[in-house]
């Protein structure tokens, strides 16, 4: 018995290819990769980060503030309107407590006593809050101010308010840092590279 004959391409068709196995191969003219970069066949098709030092991302800002793009105002008339509303809200129920207080009838004294305190702490984290905006606070200092923090958060509060009107809270601290870190890898990569024009005056001697 004779093996049947092969079967011969229909004419305009170009013969389809066989894996060996009985199954044909991908049609011919089909592709299913596209073109990548050689920055994206790195990384796995996705664009690789830029060289040398990254901004560090600020609360409720992200990297925003870097070049103010991505909705920077609105994030911060969020925050400003935000920061305000929750602190007449705990002024609102931090009159109610006085009132408790009040009606409890502990003296004078300790109402007066605990007036003062919520002023004492707020006005302390008021001004911790400010001055963490343009330097590094210490993390022993943060540590112990825990507790007093907590008791003044409307201060807090009040300080991200005021200092939104301006900037992003600490974005005046992260700039700095940002740049001075950028100026050292540029010339960290300007001193191993040398001088570009140093060595074309060589050359050319």
């Amino acid at each position: 018995m004779s093996p049947p004959a092969a079967r011969r391409p229909t004419r305009g068709t170009p013969p389809t290819p066989s894996t060996g196995r009985g199954r044909p191969a991908v049609a011919w003219g089909r592709s299913h990769n596209r073109t990548v970069s050689a920055e994206e066949n790195r990384t796995n098709g996705v664009p690789a980060t830029p060289a040398g030092p990254q901004p560090e991302p600020l609360r409720f800002f992200g990297t925003t503030w870097v070049d103010h793009s991505r909705g920077y105002a609105v994030r911060r008339l969020g925050v400003a309107v935000g920061s305000l509303a929750a602190a007449a809200a705990a002024c609102f129920v931090l009159r109610f407590a006085y009132q408790g207080l009040q009606i409890a009838a502990v003296g004078g004294f300790v109402s007066l006593l605990v007036v003062v305190m919520f002023a004492v702490c707020s006005a302390l984290a008021f001004g911790h809050t400010w001055s963490s905006f343009s330097t590094r606070p210490d993390p022993d200092r943060q540590s112990s101010l825990r507790g007093l923090l907590s008791i003044g958060f409307v201060g807090s509060l009040l300080a991200y308010f005021f200092r939104s009107l301006t900037e992003a809270p600490g974005e005046k601290l992260h700039r700095a840092e940002y740049e001075q870190a950028r100026q050292e890898y540029d010339r960290r990569i300007t001193r191993r590279s040398g001088n570009p024009a140093r060595k074309r005056r060589r050359h050319d001697a």
